[in-house]
């Protein structure tokens, strides 16, 4: 029989986790090249009547024990204060891509396994993100992947000690030589599904009018998405 615990350790904000289970915790990266759309902010960009920061980190926090947003700088945490039960860091290695805010997330992750995510992504499901966790095995990595060309690495969760050894010293600023390096699970959409029906976990928005068209979906079916963050997969996959 499960036991849960209440952890009193104030990082890790969410309060839970399952005996006998690892720790887990969410990355969110919102660095980089956030300003896209006539100068807003992706992460404040609004769907549903909530920003797309403040949906991401309520589907999170019911799945992890702690979650870390990851900004390009002090001056861009403080725009996250008034998010409770967050902890946000600022970028450590610049201008390297989402691999720099990966890295910096994983140095300050308390948890054992580790979810990442882009900003972007404001329909990410609690049940795909828990399978992820859950499917991983012995594995350093659970991915999801669409087919052998197409891979999601930042809706994935990683195995951190694995993930930090590989980000301590990596040469490659591409997440493809990353994920090649891992003894990865890759985990069909399809299989999916039965979480996530038309797979709307995957839904990234980088302009207004894509946000438009998203929002004009409330009232009506939602639409499948293909992808949101997709990698080319490493080469062994596309044989």
């Amino acid at each position: 029989m499960q036991h849960l615990h209440f952890c009193h350790d104030p990082i890790l904000q969410s309060g839970f986790f399952w005996e006998g289970k690892k720790l887990r915790s969410a990355i969110i990266l919102v660095g980089g090249e956030a300003r896209r759309a006539k100068g807003q902010e992706k992460f404040f960009f609004r769907y549903q009547g909530k920003t797309f920061i403040e949906r991401l980190t309520d589907s999170l926090r019911h799945v992890t024990d702690e979650i870390i947003i990851v900004a390009k700088n002090t001056e861009q945490c403080r725009r996250f204060d008034g998010l409770k039960g967050v902890r946000c860091i600022p970028d450590i290695r610049h201008g390297i891509g989402p691999i720099g805010g990966l890295h910096a997330g994983v140095l300050a992750a308390k948890g054992d396994l580790v979810f990442v995510s882009a900003c972007d992504m404001p329909c990410i499901e609690t049940a795909v993100v828990s399978h992820l966790f859950d499917t991983i095995g012995n594995a350093d990595a659970a991915i999801p992947s669409w087919n052998s060309d197409m891979l999601e690495p930042l809706h994935a969760v990683y195995r951190r000690d694995i993930l930090l050894r590989y980000l301590e010293s990596h040469k490659s600023y591409s997440l493809r030589p990353m994920i090649r390096s891992l003894n990865t699970r890759y985990v069909p959409v399809d299989e999916l599904r039965r979480f996530d029906p038309m797979l709307r976990t995957f839904t990234n928005i980088n302009q207004l009018d894509e946000l438009d068209r998203i929002n004009a979906t409330i009232s009506s079916e939602p639409e499948p998405v293909a992808g949101g963050h997709q990698e080319k997969a490493p080469d062994h996959l596309s044989q």
